[in-house]
């Protein structure tokens, strides 16, 4: 039994070291002649100054334009992946994901309105952003009062989320009817998904909702495990599944939609990324749940990577990349 816990820390360790090179290697693609040396170098000077000497250049185009994506890249990919992995154990469905309960067609509005109207909650750069965030927790926060109202088995949540999915796409599609080519353009390429809109100035927020966030669901984990094998076991060991079932859906709505009131839609990664962990690490959610955020986020930045460079200088949106990647990976 030690041997294999071990087994599946070693397994994240080395997904976890795949990530780190993967970002020396991403910096250093594109126009500029920078190696995976002068990448890690202008990142550890920043916090070392007096033991490197680097390129001012170098060192602004690393810090200040590329490393924030990637590092943006690695939270959006890990909080999709965790809160895919917990939706797929308590909607006892593999086809759920982040997006299951209509977040993103709730963004979508919400970025929508703010498009052709210009009405919005929030003044300023959050625009658009706050938006997308409100109408992402709307829609959620409607599905599971409706759910709880029922009885919030899996049945009720998928089926409430697919409805609501309809009617907030069909609402954004009539505002699309009526857009200017401005507006047109704004409302599509958020529907796509990227992570140009990272800089380090919203990192700080999305890690103090990660940070408050990802511990509730990992404190879930045992009752997952036991969920597994049914709500009626759940019942009898003492774990209310319905109740469950709520918490880790508000839980994860409220990751997703800071997620994705940054990135847009960025689909496929909390769909695979738990597949995958859980093929190679089994069911166990106290190690699925880490692993398929670790996971997500290598997909992510990867993918990102790709679209940066694939055909260069044309950068193609990561939410079409990552499907692209994504399903022979779902396959």
């Amino acid at each position: 039994h030690d041997s294999f816990v071990f087994a599946r820390y070693l397994f994240m360790a080395v997904i976890v070291a795949s990530i780190i090179i993967l970002t020396g290697v991403i910096i250093t693609l594109g126009p500029l002649d920078i190696t995976v040396a002068d990448a890690y170098r202008a990142l550890i000077a920043r916090f070392y100054p007096d033991y490197f000497n680097v390129d001012p250049l170098t060192s602004r185009v690393v810090w200040n334009i590329r490393f924030p994506r990637i590092v943006g890249g690695i939270l959006a990919g890990f909080g999709l992946g965790v809160c895919g992995c917990v939706m797929q154990a308590v909607l006892k469905n593999p086809l759920a994901s982040p997006f299951t309960l209509g977040i993103s067609s709730g963004a979508q509005f919400g970025i929508s309105i703010a498009a052709v109207l210009g009405i919005s909650l929030f003044g300023g750069p959050y625009l658009l952003v706050g938006n997308a965030f409100f109408f992402a927790i709307l829609c959620s926060v409607f599905i599971i009062g409706l759910s709880a109202i029922k009885g919030a088995t899996s049945e009720t949540l998928i089926l409430a989320g697919i409805a609501v999915n309809y009617f907030f796409s069909a609402m954004s599609q009539l505002f699309k009817y009526f857009a200017d080519d401005e507006q047109l353009r704004l409302m599509t390429s958020w529907g796509m998904g990227d992570l140009a809109a990272f800089s380090w100035a919203k990192i700080p927020l999305i890690l103090v909702v990660f940070g408050v966030c990802i511990p509730l669901l990992m404190l879930k984990a045992w009752d997952l495990n036991i969920m597994t094998s049914g709500d009626e076991t759940a019942k009898s060991i003492g774990v209310d599944a319905n109740r469950v079932r709520i918490y880790i859906m508000l839980v994860s709505s409220l990751v997703v939609a800071t997620v994705v009131c940054f990135t847009g839609t960025i689909g496929f990664i909390g769909l695979v990324a738990p597949h995958m962990a859980r093929m190679i690490l089994g069911g166990d959610h106290r190690f699925l749940i880490p692993a398929s955020g670790i996971l997500g986020a290598v997909v992510l930045v990867a993918a990102d990577g790709v679209a940066m460079n694939i055909i260069a200088p044309t950068v193609i949106p990561t939410g079409i990349m990552t499907s692209v990647i994504g399903v022979p990976f779902f396959m």
